[in-house]
């Protein structure tokens, strides 16, 4: 027990702040096996000891749990205070003002609240939903109440188990989420907090403002505008299968459509409750296999014309179209499908009234969102991944990333919203729909008027965080012998940034052809993305090409595996 002392001796400290019984109670229990020889639990408390979860450009995100490692009151409760000590700092004299939102994740309306009150005793003035919300419409709120601040508690599409914070700045950030070096000097504080005072000490007012549905339905009304934009006709016609995968985002989306004048609508019945434990998806991630299983089935059944999903705080849109190829009779566009159909739309409004702006897209999204921006005499800009850059582009008419995440209107809102998107989707569909149309005929125009493309992702899952930096690290010492199967004509590392990018932990191998292939690790989750990207005139020649570069790239990248889990 000895050389655990200081490791039960933390523990002890931390159930001595935590005003949550359940956490103290797990961690309790967590000591007294330790104590009694149960390795596991040693192992498991020194996870959870081993170091403090680190607010950075993601703010937080981790399992919810007793410790400086998860997500909890404690942490929570010095986050708050962190970032009430830096707004104060940042604006000496005033008394900013925060917005903060939650979803249905287990405990996020207490993060929130107690987010809420320690802010308030601050002397900043905190104001709190009173009901769960998407992140869309907390990032409306900020710019709408004129905020300085925005919080909003999710994980997003995260396994059931965690539970997350994100941070959104008003003034000259526009509602957008921060990025360097704001998240240091946020991390910062929070540490100043944890190291200085216990959770129970902190001041807490209870008389915060509240937000109610005045503020949900400023943000259906400004969203609405978009469905201006389009003929009406083929809505009333249009038979949408929707699901929100047990998520927040269904009533302001189905109030939206109704309005709009969509009338055939079904909802996934099963996934249309929020639900803390997404019992009905392995994964609350539309992009993840079988996420859409129960919506395809019931759009099957109903014959409907497409299928709309959230992920379950609404900032990312999911779309299925019938296939008479699929087993399942229906296949989902992929992120940069979608997106480029969006662009599309997008660029073609924009220059039919004859403005100027810009298409931003991450560095991981097709370069068709290039070709389309171009086209249209806009301007195409690349950012890092992550829709932090992407919102804070000066012009800003369309934004997107290929994790199916999408801004239509960025004078509205300053980050990725699914339930604008959506709408808009929908109101292009049923423009094709009265047309005879459908939105893989959409895709089509994109490809004869912009060029083939096709993107695909290697997506790969390991045990950790750590793991998965170690093989991108190998990737970067010698990227040839990484990829022996590639011809590589140029290699791009922004790990220290570039000329016109920020630092970004990001490798890009250009290849023959003009293909491309990124190496970069998930910021969120213990993952190593591998994105391949073949553009060319005609669709049937990307295909191939496609095609021909992912057998490639799966074989050396098993094998830079294999090799990572010898050593």
């Amino acid at each position: 027990m000895s050389e655990n002392t200081e490791l039960f001796r933390q523990a002890m400290a931390w159930i001595d702040q935590d005003p949550d019984a359940a956490t103290r109670r797990e961690l309790a229990d967590l000591i007294d096996r330790a104590e009694k020889g149960d390795e596991g639990a040693t192992a498991d408390l020194a996870s959870r000891f081993g170091g403090h979860l680190t607010f950075g450009t993601a703010g937080l995100r981790a399992e919810i749990g007793a410790g400086p490692q998860r997500m909890n009151r404690v942490v929570v409760s010095h986050a708050a205070h962190g970032l009430g000590r830096f707004l104060l700092e940042r604006s000496p004299g005033t008394q900013p003002r925060v917005v903060i939102g939650y979803d249905a994740r287990h405990n996020s309306d207490v993060f929130a609240r107690d987010t809420a009150e320690i802010l308030q005793a601050m002397g900043i003035e905190a104001m709190l939903f009173d009901q769960m919300t998407p992140t869309p419409v907390l990032a409306f709120a900020l710019r709408h109440l004129d905020a300085d601040a925005g919080v909003m508690v999710t994980a997003s599409h995260n396994p059931p188990a965690d539970n997350g914070y994100k941070v959104y700045l008003g003034g000259s950030d526009q509602g957008s989420q921060i990025v360097p070096p704001t998240d240091a000097e946020i991390h910062q504080a929070i540490m100043t907090s944890h190291n200085s005072a216990k959770a129970t000490e902190l001041a807490r007012d209870p008389h915060v403002r509240s937000i109610g549905s005045d503020v949900v339905t400023a943000y259906e009304n400004a969203t609405l505008l978009i469905a201006d934009q389009f003929e009406s006709a083929g809505r009333d016609s249009l038979r949408i299968c929707y699901t929100p995968l047990h998520g927040v985002g269904g009533e302001v989306f189905e109030r939206l459509l109704a309005t709009a004048g969509f009338t055939a609508v079904v909802t996934v019945e099963q996934q249309a409750v929020p639900d803390p434990d997404f019992p009905t998806v392995s994964f609350p991630n539309p992009e993840e296999s079988g996420a859409l299983d129960l919506a395809m089935d019931q759009a099957q059944a109903v014959g409907a014309d497409l299928i709309i999903a959230h992920d379950p705080d609404a900032d990312r849109l999911a779309v299925a179209l019938p296939d008479a190829d699929s087993p399942s009779g229906w296949s989902m566009l992929s992120g940069n499908e979608l997106g480029a159909i969006l662009a599309s739309r997008r660029a073609t409004q924009v220059s039919a009234a004859g403005h100027l702006g810009v298409i931003g897209f991450s560095l991981v999204s097709s370069p068709i969102a290039g070709a389309i921006a171009a086209h249209h005499g806009l301007d195409g800009v690349e950012t890092p991944t992550g829709f932090k850059w992407i919102s804070r582009l000066p012009g800003l008419v369309f934004g997107y990333e290929e994790a199916l995440g999408y801004l239509v209107n960025p004078e509205t809102v300053r980050d990725k919203d699914g339930i604008s998107a959506g709408l808009f989707l929908c109101c292009l569909a049923a423009g094709e729909h009265h047309q005879g149309r459908t939105l893989w005929d959409a895709l089509e125009d994109v490809r004869a008027t912009y060029g083939g493309f096709r993107s695909d992702q290697i997506s790969l899952r390991f045990d950790s965080m750590q793991v998965a930096g170690g093989v991108m690290d190998q990737v970067r010492e010698d990227t040839a012998t990484a990829f022996p199967s590639l011809t590589i004509e140029s290699v791009s590392d922004l790990l220290h940034g570039s000329e016109d990018l920020p630092p970004t932990n990001l490798i890009q191998l250009g290849l023959a052809d003009g293909d491309r292939v990124i190496v970069r690790p998930s910021g969120t989750e213990p993952k190593l993305k591998v994105y391949l990207d073949c553009v060319r005139p005609q669709q049937a020649d990307a295909d191939q090409a496609l095609e021909t570069l992912r057998e490639a790239v799966a074989s050396d990248i098993e094998a830079l595996v294999a090799s990572h889990s010898a050593n």
